[in-house]
């Protein structure tokens, strides 16, 4: 053969060496204990400690033009009480000044009613209602 092919031959061999991977360093990510979670259940506990809130029902319907809301009594209810209506986007306390069943005006409420409030302010639909 011919000096110059030999060479040609020899230099590819050279190139096709197989070539070691590369073993990356993998590094051990460390985890650090959350305490923000502990400090939110503390805070949320002395919140429903400090108002003791309770569930009277949910919102099912609002008449803007009215500004009165629907929602079903879990408990019995009457006029000049506290409550609380809490959502996604509202917030806010008031005292009872008319309710109504049916088109009539009532001063109590009994368990499982559902009854029409008049609100101060715009509510939505399943906002909770809360007696304080």
């Amino acid at each position: 053969m011919f000096s110059w092919l030999k060479k040609k031959k020899q230099a590819s061999k050279v190139t096709k060496k197989k070539k070691s991977p590369v073993k990356k360093n993998k590094k051990k990510i460390t985890t650090q204990k959350k305490k923000t979670v502990k400090k939110a259940a503390k805070k949320v506990s002395k919140k429903s400690i400090k108002h003791k809130e309770q569930l009277i029902g949910k919102i099912t319907h609002y008449f803007p033009h009215v500004k009165a809301a629907v929602f079903k009594t879990k408990v019995p209810l009457k006029t000049n009480d506290l409550i609380l209506i809490k959502g996604h986007t509202t917030s806010f306390k008031q005292k009872i000044t008319s309710m109504q069943i049916d088109r009539t005006v009532i001063l109590k409420a009994k368990k499982g009613d559902e009854i029409g409030l008049r609100v101060a302010k715009r509510v939505r639909r399943k906002d909770l209602v809360y007696k304080i």
